[in-house]
């Protein structure tokens, strides 16, 4: 197993971590620091064009396979069972009630798109290389999660007065139908997606000066943006007990422990073993908060959004991002 210490080094002095540490201690200090939200709102479409598009890219060279086939259906099982998993250990050791745990569940098995990104980052700046249907695999564990949570709160909560309008419309109606399903942010990766696939490699060749070279300087500049979010969040975080804020750090290496699991059982590489553990470790802030402002009205945004933004965000990005990394190296195909 690589030495953690110093992969840890590497990673909390790169630039998108120290931009991250910036924004959160100017928030923390209570700077007029701000980033315009209409701006912030057009990085992270950016951000999930272009990785999205280089990850099409990359399958058009490799080719759609079973292997491939394989990896996505493994993700997407991932993203059913790892809610179940967060349900239980919340309703075991804390005392949320059913409705908030549902929401926080299906947080813990979507994705974070921007924790992927760094990830990614990270295994570049370590010299690993890893395949682009990664993209896809995080584009598939986007959605199950999230109707996951919604089954976990729909079936807890029957015969409340919260429960009966929505029971009689179904599991899903229609407008959570769209809501998870043309949200945003799914639209877009799995869009550039399909875009960088069909174009292939001459379609980067058109568009590289556009998606690859100020890849970098955006995604700084965004994660500037979410330290100043977080810290925020975190400040008025009056719903959060010590037992939350410990889940907040323990899902996030429970569900990271099957990724890696699954990835050494597939066979896969360091690369793509230590991105499925990333995914399966990481929290939604973005496409999940607003599936669960519709279908679980009466949880509590200020207990989930915090959570997922300002306790796991932060350490996936700084210390679990080499963590995972140095024990997918140990057990992973070479």
């Amino acid at each position: 197993m690589p030495d953690l210490l110093p992969l840890a080094i590497d990673n909390l002095l790169s630039p998108i971590i120290l931009f991250f540490a910036l924004g959160f201690g100017a928030a923390l200090l209570r700077s007029d620091l701000s980033i315009p939200e209409a701006f912030a709102k057009a990085m992270a479409l950016y951000l999930m064009l272009a990785i999205g598009f280089k990850g099409g890219v990359e399958l058009n060279k490799q080719g759609l396979n079973w292997t491939v086939a394989v990896i996505l259906l493994a993700g997407a099982a991932l993203s059913f069972v790892i809610p179940m998993i967060a349900y239980t250990l919340l309703r075991t050791f804390t005392r949320l009630g059913q409705a908030d745990a549902a929401a926080v569940s299906a947080h813990y098995g979507s994705i974070s798109v921007v924790t992927f990104v760094a990830g990614s980052e990270f295994l570049t700046l370590m010299g690993i290389g890893f395949e682009g249907y990664m993209v896809a695999v995080m584009a598939i564990m986007e959605t199950p999660a999230i109707v996951t949570g919604i089954w976990l709160a729909r079936r807890n909560l029957k015969g409340t007065a919260e429960a009966r309008p929505r029971r009689q419309k179904g599991l899903l109606d229609r407008d959570l139908m769209r809501e998870i399903f043309l949200n945003g942010s799914v639209v877009i990766l799995i869009g550039s997606f399909v875009i960088g696939w069909i174009t292939g490699p001459k379609g980067l060749d058109a568009i590289a000066p556009f998606v690859v070279g100020p890849f970098k300087g955006v995604l700084c500049l965004f994660l500037l943006d979410m330290g100043l979010v977080a810290a925020t969040r975190l400040r008025g975080a009056s719903e959060l007990t010590w037992r939350l804020v410990l889940f907040g750090i323990t899902m996030p290496v429970v569900g990271a422990s099957l990724g890696l699991t699954t990835g050494w059982a597939l066979g896969l590489g360091p690369g793509e073993t230590a991105l499925l553990a990333l995914l399966c470790g990481s929290a939604s802030y973005i496409a999940v908060p607003a599936s669960m402002r519709l279908a679980v009205p009466e949880a509590s945004p200020g207990i989930y959004l915090t959570l997922s933004l300002a306790i796991t965000f932060p350490f996936n990005l700084t210390f679990g991002i080499p963590l995972y990394f140095s024990v997918a190296a140990a057990i992973s195909s070479p």
